[in-house]
């Protein structure tokens, strides 16, 4: 089983979205240990009881948001909606190991991330802008 399907159809956990079902869009991103995994091609028997698993709800909350959910919502980097579990999940991860990105490295972090609605230059500016955070 996909770490995907547990996530959401045993755990009620829908912010990982089953995208393209072959680790190539991103839409099913999650956190483990830290780092972002592809949970539509993770198998659940892969990790062990001692690894934590992050989703969209755990990485921030309503009343204390993520400074990545904050500066996706300031800069209005989401249209459909589809693709920004992805997104935010890759950009968190990346921010988390490089404090003061440019721009070019913001770009090569998210190019596995695909957005059909064409929102990436307000998601690279949400990035940048949760860097300076």
């Amino acid at each position: 089983m996909p770490l995907l399907y547990a996530l959401r159809d045993n755990l009620a956990l829908h912010g990982p979205r089953f995208g393209c079902g072959l680790a190539q869009c991103g839409a099913c991103t999650v956190h483990v240990d830290g780092k972002a995994v592809r949970s539509c091609v993770t198998p659940l028997s892969s990790l062990t009881a001692q690894q934590k698993v992050v989703t969209l709800e755990g990485l921030g909350t309503p009343q204390r948001l993520h400074p990545v959910q904050r500066a996706f919502i300031e800069e209005q980097a989401v249209q459909c909606g589809y693709c920004i579990n992805g997104m935010i999940m890759e950009s968190a991860a990346f921010l988390a190991k490089t404090k003061k990105p440019t721009e070019a490295q913001v770009k090569d972090a998210l190019a596995n991330n695909l957005c059909r609605c064409g929102t990436h230059a307000r998601i690279v500016k949400a990035v940048m802008r949760a860097a300076g955070a």
